[in-house]
């Protein structure tokens, strides 16, 4: 062969290698899928959002400093802040970008990436951050109507003019990210903020009315989308002869959706960040109707409607504020679809929602952020507040040297978590060839009873091999027996090493072994701790 030929042949191969082994500076970010599990990539590698969110009112230019102390506080790499349509164009036509430069240029300063949160047609359900050139101009941008007439607080999703408008102002945040962030700062962009209607199921004016009298869109009337929504399969109908009893809502998600997604796909025609919805959940067990919760938002009824209507949607997504673990695991299980990426961009800043991070990692998911980081713009004391975020900020501190390994195991599927429920039950994991076992609450000694008020406990366990094991929690001990083939054999620690990760590496910082194995298995106390445990059956 040629020398020459050899040598250009040699650099392509040596190219192609490369382009493996290296991460992709700068690329843009975006979500894959691999057997119905996903990953959010951020220059080329899996990235795990350890979030915090701002309050509703707090991303503004002389509010920031407080923002950023709780974000240094909370350890977070990915802070959710809001942008607000009447700030952006405040006259129709005239946009304003400068609050949106402001926290892309203070991020990056603090290192640290974001998720905009695009406040415009609907916030909780109201229209109150359209511009006020929208505002006093009912007439062109009206609210919609309850089945008695009367004008509810909430936006209709059936008026072009509204549509157009958000297309509009949305397409130019999206333009202006593209030239003004091509450092990709900027993860994702939620849009809208949790929306729907309180005080009425969907829109009863005249023009509302019409539309639902009419013909069930032929998108939804597929087998795929009729079975999921427990309705008969039939070829075409009205919505109520088609959807029965649940009509209202299911047109009133449809509606909604349909909006949301003509401005998501003319956003991502421009720039094409992921993009997502954010849900206010519903009641996760018994199925009420929607005069109980805001209706027309992606809550888990009408997620098969949401799919079709709004494809540019990457992922509807679950904010927990519910009471119980049972209500919430229950959330996490149904969000968590082949079809939909697992990302919580809100939950209560209480201790016990803590804890919901490892089963978010569990489920495979890219993220997880407490809401309200920042106390609404109070200038806290340092000790008040780092006692406020601690109980995320610990686990976020425990997680970030290792943030890329378990972005990783999450899409590997290697991950498994259990969290303390609110009786203190023991509760065990498997892991194939062995089982682990872990009690919450009392010191894992015989009879031990739970010494803790908060259901706060916590473990999570990534598989490296078949006996070995990254083990990370609180308030629980841990101890394992051998399964299948080996099941009954005995079987004792090889090697239990406490540590943590640098620069991809597990280093640890001792072996542990006597009283810290032998009464109970290891123990986890209320700051995470990282282990490396090796097992081998006798």
């Amino acid at each position: 062969m040629n020398r020459n030929l050899s040598l250009c042949l040699a650099l392509v191969l040596l190219s192609i290698v490369n382009s493996f082994a290296q991460p992709a500076a700068n690329t843009m970010p975006r979500i894959i899928e691999k057997d119905g599990r996903h990953a959010l990539l951020v220059d080329g590698r899996p990235f795990l959002m350890l979030g915090g969110q701002a309050h509703n009112s707090s991303a503004w230019p002389g509010m920031m400093p407080n923002i950023w102390r709780a974000a240094a506080a909370l350890h977070l790499n990915t802070l959710e802040v809001p942008v607000y349509w009447e700030q952006i164009e405040p006259e129709a036509g005239r946009f304003d970008f400068s609050v949106v430069n402001t926290l892309i240029s203070q991020a990056r300063q603090h290192k640290v990436h974001l998720v905009l949160l695009w406040f415009a047609t609907w916030k909780n359900g109201s229209n109150h951050y359209m511009p006020e050139w929208m505002k006093r101009d009912a007439a062109k941008y009206p609210n919609i109507t309850n089945q008695k007439g009367q004008p509810v607080d909430s936006p209709s999703p059936n008026v072009k003019a509204t549509l157009d408008a958000d297309i509009k102002a949305f397409t130019a945040v999206m333009s202006y990210l593209k030239t003004a962030d091509t450092q990709h700062t900027v993860l994702m962009v939620q849009v809208e903020n949790e929306s729907g209607a309180w005080g009425s199921i969907r829109d009863y004016s005249p023009l509302a009315q019409k539309m639902f009298e009419g013909q069930v869109p032929a998108a939804l009337m597929t087998p795929g989308v009729l079975g999921a929504m427990n309705v008969p399969v039939v070829s075409s109908g009205t919505w109520q002869q088609v959807f029965g009893d649940r009509a209202d809502e299911y047109f009133q998600a449809w509606s909604v959706a349909r909006f949301i997604g003509q401005v998501a796909a003319a956003g991502k025609a421009v720039y094409p960040l992921p993009l997502y919805a954010n849900a206010a959940l519903r009641e996760p067990f018994g199925n009420p109707t929607a005069n109980n919760y805001e209706s027309g938002g992606p809550t888990d009824n009408v997620l098969p409607i949401w799919k079709v209507a709004a494809p540019a949607i990457d992922i509807e997504a679950p904010d927990l504020y519910l009471n119980s673990s049972d209500k919430v695991l229950k959330v996490i299980d149904m969000y968590d679809r082949r079809d939909n990426p697992l990302f919580v961009p809100e939950a209560g800043l209480i201790a016990e929602n803590a804890k919901y991070f490892y089963t978010v990692l569990a489920h495979g998911g890219i993220g997880f952020s407490p809401f309200g980081i920042d106390d609404n713009g109070v200038a806290e004391k340092d000790a008040l507040m780092t006692e406020r975020l601690s109980p995320f900020a610990q686990e976020y501190a425990a997680a970030a040297p290792m943030m890329g390994q378990l972005a990783e195991w999450a899409f590997d599927g290697r991950i498994k978590a259990v969290v303390e429920r609110e009786d203190h039950a023991d509760q065990t994991i498997d892991l194939g060839a062995w089982q682990a076992d872990v009690k919450f609450g009392g010191d894992g000694r015989a009879n031990a009873a739970p010494v803790y008020n908060q259901a706060t406990g916590k473990l999570l366990v990534a598989k490296l091999a078949e006996n070995q094991f990254i083990v990370m929690g609180t308030r629980c001990h841990l101890s394992f027996q051998p399964m299948g083939v080996s099941a009954g054999k005995a079987w004792q620690y090889l090697k239990v090493e406490q540590g943590r990760y640098e620069n991809g590496t597990f280093k640890a910082l001792r072996i542990l072994n006597g009283d810290e194995t032998d009464w109970g298995g290891p123990g986890f106390g209320n700051t995470p701790t990282v282990l490396r445990i090796s097992l081998v059956v006798r």
